[in-house]
């Protein structure tokens, strides 16, 4: 992987995503490589405060009335927060955050992970979503419902030009 690639790539075995990777659920996981040593907050801060990041937020005031400020998004990367927007908290180690948004139904990891090359250290960020299905009650089966499959195309992209923009502001 170069340094200005994003590359979609199996999730790592200890990522708290995996549980949602089964019964029915979906996750992803996309990757890119920085020269230098990156925190997890550093990465969440520069996350939620990229301009393609503010028009979500930006939506997300409008539509479901959650607004955010980026002051919000630093709070939440440091851990003085747990809620920022349409998320909470869900679990959070120090390589590692999982974002739950107010529904229930998505999931948003975050992950660092250090490394050393001859050249010096280089950090890997990962960033991946999960969906948990929804439960029809009468029939005992589950969906992740016919919005996901016509947004899943979609979805791919934005992930990876999110974390492509976070790169780019990371290197600045």
């Amino acid at each position: 992987m170069t340094n200005s690639s994003i590359a979609s790539c199996p999730i790592p075995d200890d990522a708290l995503l995996k549980i949602y990777a089964s019964a029915g659920g979906f996750a992803d996981c996309y990757a890119t490589e920085l020269a230098g040593s990156i925190s997890l907050a550093q990465y969440v801060s520069a996350f939620y405060t990229t301009r393609v990041f503010k028009l979500e937020r930006f939506i997300l005031k409008i539509a479901v009335s959650m607004p955010s400020t980026d002051d919000q998004a630093r709070q939440l990367a440091a851990g003085t927060i747990d809620r920022f927007a349409a998320w909470h908290v869900e679990a959070r180690r120090d390589d590692q955050l999982l974002m739950c948004d107010f529904q229930r139904r998505t999931r948003s990891w975050f992950k660092v992970e250090p490394a050393a090359r001859e050249d010096g250290p280089y950090t890997r960020l990962y960033f991946g979503s999960g969906v948990v299905p929804v439960i029809d009650k009468h029939r005992g089966t589950s969906s992740r419902g016919p919005v996901f499959h016509a947004l899943l195309g979609f979805h791919k992209l934005y992930s990876r030009i999110l974390l492509s923009s976070v790169a780019a502001g990371l290197r600045r």
